[in-house]
Parts: C-alpha cells; sequence; structure tokens
C-alpha cells in the first residue's frame, strides 16, 4: 500500500460513520471497486416484490436524487442485480443553456425503475457528446452512444414494461445498461477528450480543493 493509500485510510478512519458497511451503501462506489466490473445477476421474477429487492429500489432512488443525478443502477450502490433507475426533471434540464438542450434532444423523464432490462437498438447512427458518471466523481469524455433504443422488462411493481428513447434519455438508458454488463463510460470513450471537470480550480487554488464523493 502506497503513502498515499496509507493516509487517506488514516483520514477514513477519523470519519464520524467510519467502518464498514454491507451494500446497499447510501453513497456511489468508485471506478476500482470490484462490483462495478462483474456482470450482474437478474432477479428471480418472483423476488421483485420481496423485501430484499424493494429495498434495493427505494435506496437507488433516494441516492439519484440525493446526488442529483439521471440514472443509478443497483452496481453503483454495490449490488450486483440487473436493476436501474432514471429520471430527467424539467428543472435540471432548464438549468442547461438552450443550445445544449437542443443538441443533446433532452426532455423529461419522470422517476422510472427497471428490473431484468433488456435493450433493443432502434437506431444506429451513434452521437458524440459530453458523458460523466458519479462512479468516476469529477471527470468527463466524449463517448459515442445510439441515438435510439428500445428498453423492456420489469418495473418496481414486478409488471412488463417496454419504453422507446432517443437523444439524451437514450444515452442514459445505454449507460446504465453498461453498469449492469460490468462496463464503464472509460471503456469506449474517446481517450484523449477524458478530463477533470475542475482542472482549473486546481489551478486557482494551487492545487488545495478537495473533491467530494458523497454530497452534503
Amino acid at each position: 500500500m502506497g503513502v498515499l493509500r496509507k493516509t487517506l485510510n488514516w483520514y477514513a478512519k477519523l470519519s464520524p460513520s467510519r467502518g464498514r458497511i454491507n451494500p446497499p451503501y447510501e453513497h456511489v462506489t468508485q471506478i476500482g471497486d470490484p462490483t462495478l466490473r462483474k456482470i450482474s445477476e437478474d432477479v428471480p421474477l418472483d423476488k421483485i416484490r420481496s423485501p430484499e429487492i424493494q429495498n434495493i429500489i427505494t435506496i437507488l432512488q433516494h441516492v439519484l436524487k440525493n446526488y442529483g443525478s439521471v440514472g443509478m443502477s443497483a452496481p453503483q450502490i454495490g449490488i450486483n442485480k440487473r436493476i436501474f433507475v432514471m429520471r430527467h426533471t424539467i428543472k435540471e434540464i432548464k438549468s442547461e443553456l438552450p443550445e445544449i438542450i437542443k443538441s443533446r434532444c433532452m426532455y423529461e423523464i419522470p422517476l422510472t425503475v427497471y428490473v431484468n432490462p433488456r435493450l433493443k437498438v432502434l437506431d444506429y447512427k451513434k452521437v458524440v457528446h459530453t458523458e460523466g458518471c458519479e462512479s468516476i466523481r469529477s471527470f468527463q469524455a466524449e463517448v459515442a452512444r445510439y441515438q435510439a433504443v428500445q428498453v423492456s422488462g420489469y418495473n418496481g411493481d414486478g409488471e412488463e414494461t417496454c419504453h422507446s428513447y432517443h437523444g439524451w434519455p437514450a444515452r442514459i438508458v445505454q449507460h446504465e445498461m453498461d453498469h449492469l454488463d460490468g462496463k464503464l463510460y472509460t471503456d469506449i470513450m474517446d481517450c484523449k477528450s477524458l478530463q477533470c471537470i475542475c482542472w482549473d480550480e486546481v489551478n486557482l487554488s494551487k492545487g488545495k480543493i478537495a473533491i467530494p464523493f458523497r454530497p452534503e
């Protein structure tokens, strides 16, 4: 273990909430966590409404809202089950510049739960946009994704569901489906486009900047 790792572990032990806990977590796992690289398992249909699976869904929704994200998968809270949630609110969309909203084809998505989702590509044209991930905190890169997709599976009540998405919502779906297959956007990104989103702040603060891994 290197000096930096030892120092980080020492600081972690000083945290008021120190100590290992079992998943599902209420924080987002970070790149390097083995859970993010495993292929997730299907949820047995007769278990979707079980307390265990309902708890996972509830925590996923909580973490999604707490982090202000548009998508969150079970591996990101330490669980290798094929479940993800997504939403994109009008408020979040309006916080973007009009030209960004138009170029990325953003539109509202209500809070949606997918269990055992299956992906079908509807439009094989790929579009490149900058993409980030809560599991690769404070970095982003350009990623090519299919323009339109269809997702089928089950909702949180165990009912069959199927929706089609295009533009930014289609990107969210593909990103979350990758998580369920043990993949990250770094696997398919334009490597030269990878950047720390706070690189300028690092320079302005002469390197004295902290990057939180969980909202306050």
